[in-house]
């Protein structure tokens, strides 16, 4: 919720290394989203509480896993795009000439999501102030 680990879990040191619990930090801005949603909805913070831990768990684990489907849904459509395009796939492929094979259709997918977020971004502003201008 409010808290998140200060390192992430793969950053663990080792397998032998003991696991220790991870060290949780209070994020103000989001203590207070949460405080705020919780006196607008008490029925809901008493259904939460009234749900086994067991369940609460598989629950956070389903959203995470539905998270990790839609970045893989979003990366696949991203490289489908790059794929039918030659000369965009080649672009592609010298921008991450020298990355990892391993990692390297992601790096692709990561760029051109960056890519398509600016454009928008840009794209969006121009639209907003040709509105104001009266264009």
């Amino acid at each position: 919720m409010s808290t998140k680990p200060k390192t992430p879990p793969s950053a663990a040191s080792g397998a032998s290394a003991p696991q220790e619990p991870p060290t949780l930090r209070n994020i103000p801005e989001v203590d207070a989203k949460i405080d705020a949603y919780i006196q607008e909805n008490p029925k809901y913070l008493g259904f939460l509480q009234s749900i086994p831990r067991d369940r609460l768990e598989r629950m956070v684990v389903l959203n995470e896993v539905r998270e990790l489907d839609r970045q893989h849904r979003m990366q696949n459509g991203v490289m489908r795009r790059i794929n039918t395009d030659p000369k965009l796939k080649q672009a592609y492929e010298t921008l991450v000439k020298d990355v990892p094979e391993e990692q390297r259709e992601e790096v692709m997918s990561q760029i051109a999501r960056q890519t398509q977020r600016a454009v928008s971004r840009s794209q969006g502003q121009r639209q907003t102030k040709g509105e104001a201008v009266g264009v």
